[in-house]
């Protein structure tokens, strides 16, 4: 199972960014998704979580800014993050779970840096 995340890079306070995370060897229509974020000196923290059955939850310090989706097709799931902050400033993460591995499976993690 590999993730491979892109879409990060530098980007003005209010600004947009859209992520994306492909997926081989592990079907994502089947499994949960979620994107997670981690700033310096920070602990890893949810900031998007995408069910099978199509459910999203998102902390209060996103909700409204960003969207996480999939596209089966292409078996890759997506982050967009509209009205950046300096604070979201972080290396992101996507995760999936597995059947066969309840921890679940990592990408490599793309930066964000949000300038004010």
């Amino acid at each position: 199972v590999q993730l491979q995340a892109s879409g990060g890079g530098l980007v003005q306070a209010g600004g947009s960014l859209r992520l994306s995370c492909a997926g081989s060897g592990i079907i994502f229509e089947i499994n949960t998704q979620a994107w997670y974020r981690q700033a310096p000196g920070k602990q890893r923290e949810l900031v998007a979580r995408l069910t099978t059955h199509g459910r999203t939850n998102y902390p209060d310090s996103v909700k409204g800014r960003f969207t996480i989706s999939r596209d089966n097709a292409k078996n890759a799931v997506y982050l967009q993050m509209n009205g950046l902050k300096p604070e979201d400033t972080a290396v992101y993460y996507c995760w999936t779970e597995g059947v066969s591995k309840p921890e679940g499976y990592w990408g490599q993690g793309t930066q964000v840096t949000v300038s004010s």
